[in-house]
């Protein structure tokens, strides 16, 4: 297999397209990419849950002319990615999956409290706006890049989202559609026909890693790469393995498993 189309790249919940730039740089040229932001994010676009998310996603591949390409999908892009792939398997050369949020067992306790009625929208709003005016504190900022390897500006550019209102509604939407959205891509997940690769990290505490061990065996011969240490965030943390990991499926030609990364964010 092989796809000369750019490779779709969906954020997490909340998030935005910058959020792959890491491996995009990584990247290096070697595969084309597409980063969007997803409806809610984008300042245009109202927002959704999953399929509208995937559906919006669709709509701009139409517009760039790619009928059929790699999609990876980072957390709730996870799911987005797995609802094309499951309804649209036209369109799906193959599937990265990272860290995805794609089954029941990846909602966990705090997602049903951010998702509840009152309480929800008000405990999501403090936990963006504490989470982004901490980032935006120079000391803080300057230790998560030093631990991240990443940039000071790319994370006073994800301060600002975070404290930005739009920013919450979305996320709070995203929630309900988690509960609401994923028993239904639950039910189709063994019609994906897309070679499919899932990406987690062992120590990852907003996904439970059982959750995706469990999706690995929903998803007709899904091929699971556990990141030794690793956290939620492997787009920051580690986006040199998932850019290797990008192209080796781009191309066709998947490693039976990845390396040992003692990279414990």
């Amino acid at each position: 297999m092989s796809t000369p189309e750019p490779v779709l790249l969906l954020h997490g919940q909340p998030g935005g397209a910058s959020d792959w730039d890491l491996v995009v740089a990584a990247l290096d040229g070697r595969v084309d990419t597409l980063a969007i932001d997803r409806p809610g994010y984008d300042g245009r676009n109202q927002a959704g849950g999953i399929r509208h998310s995937a559906e919006a996603a669709l709509k701009r591949l139409d517009g760039e002319g790619v009928e059929r390409t790699v999609i990876v999908g980072l957390s709730f892009g996870g799911a987005v990615g797995a609802w094309i792939a499951a309804h649209h398997p036209d369109r799906v050369e193959a599937l990265v999956l990272v860290a995805p949020a794609a089954n029941s067992d990846s909602v966990v306790p705090v997602d049903r409290l951010l998702a509840a009625p009152v309480v929800g929208p008000a405990a999501s709003a403090g936990m963006l706006f504490a989470a982004g005016l901490l980032t935006l504190a120079h000391p803080v900022r300057q230790r998560v890049a030093k631990a991240w390897g990443t940039s000071e500006p790319y994370l006073r550019r994800t301060a600002t989202k975070l404290l930005n209102p739009d920013t919450v509604r979305t996320f709070t939407v995203e929630q309900r559609a988690l509960l609401d959205e994923l028993p239904a891509l639950e039910s189709v997940l063994g019609s994906i026909t897309a070679p499919t690769t899932i990406v987690i990290g062992t120590r990852d505490t907003v996904v439970p890693p059982a959750a995706n061990h469990l999706l690995s065996q929903q998803i007709p011969n899904a091929r699971l790469v556990e990141i030794e240490g690793a956290r939620h965030a492997l787009c920051v943390t580690h986006p040199d393995r998932i850019a290797e990991l990008i192209v080796e499926v781009a191309s066709g030609r998947p490693s039976a498993e990845a390396p040992p990364d003692g990279n414990p964010l």
